[in-house]
């Protein structure tokens, strides 16, 4: 007889490289699709997202001055960790969104070759949404596109890794930084990917994760001044939408809210575009 007591989890944050629990010390229970318990998650605070914003932003500089080769020898790191935790991913999933055994290998399959796929466009894209541009007198002029900053985004709340995954690469593979919200109901593969972001090679401050009810803590992130952009993917209300989209006006945020995509459809150099700036350089021709 086994008179072994399990040993239930408290999942954390994921803020600066670090993995803090809330400083309201409040957490909830996360339970699977036929709603059994599986474990405790952090839910942030304000002032969570406060100091998630504060290490994205000391993150940036360096993220953002790293070469975009460097950026796609982090971003292919991930995938290979991702690759060898492979078979607890696909266990997560299944807890998490109810799938079977070979719909939620698909998914974690898919969510690492879109890692590869965005790691691959890491110093390519700038050749792709950048160009020289035709002027009169004699010049040079170029335009290149830029990291757009500190994005906030909210996750899917269907779609725990997969959707996760094809939210923050675009975003963190063209030099921005990221403050995501993982789903409320399904956090445990968001957190099990930043245990995989801590250990590869991925700077701290780039990607932050926290968990608990996006209407409490996202309309903080889309008023906060350091935040210069908010991706509205995951928001299934459109009260919130539209309250997030006031807020962040305020502040002149670029904001995204896409259609609810199909995520396992191939993506395209679009999410790329949506957090990048173009800067445009005049250069006087030598003689």
């Amino acid at each position: 007889m086994n008179d072994r007591v399990e040993v239930r989890k408290t999942y954390k944050l994921f803020i600066g490289g670090a993995f803090p629990r809330s400083e309201s010390g409040r957490t909830y229970e996360v339970h699977d699709t036929d709603d059994k318990f599986l474990a405790n998650a952090a839910k942030a605070s304000r002032k969570d997202g406060r100091d998630a914003v504060l290490a994205a932003r000391k993150g940036f500089g360096a993220w953002s001055s790293a070469t975009a080769y460097n950026r796609g020898q982090v971003l292919y790191r991930v995938a290979e960790v991702m690759e060898g935790r492979r078979d607890q991913f696909i266990a997560d999933v299944q807890a998490a969104e109810g799938l079977g055994d070979k719909k939620s290998a698909r998914v974690v399959d898919t969510a690492i070759d879109r890692l590869v796929w965005y790691a691959g466009w890491a110093d390519k894209y700038a050749q792709v949404l950048g160009n020289t541009n035709p002027v009169a007198g004699p010049y040079f002029n170029f335009s290149i596109p830029e990291p757009t900053g500190v994005v906030a985004a909210i996750a899917p709340q269907d779609s725990s890794l997969l959707g996760l995954v094809s939210v923050i690469a675009p975003i963190v593979v063209t030099g921005n930084v990221v403050i995501v919200v993982a789903s409320t109901l399904r956090p445990i593969p968001a957190i099990t990917l930043t245990e995989v972001v801590a250990t590869s090679d991925v700077p701290p401050g780039v990607i932050n994760v926290l968990t608990g009810d996006p209407a409490e803590i996202a309309p903080w992130l889309a008023s906060h001044g350091d935040v210069n952009a908010i991706d509205l993917t995951g928001v299934t209300s459109a009260e919130l939408a539209k309250n997030l989209e006031v807020e962040a006006a305020g502040t002149v945020k670029r904001i995204r809210r896409p259609a609810q995509p199909n995520w396992l459809a191939t993506p395209d150099l679009g999410h790329l575009r949506s957090f990048v700036e173009t800067k445009t350089v005049w250069h006087p021709l030598g003689a």
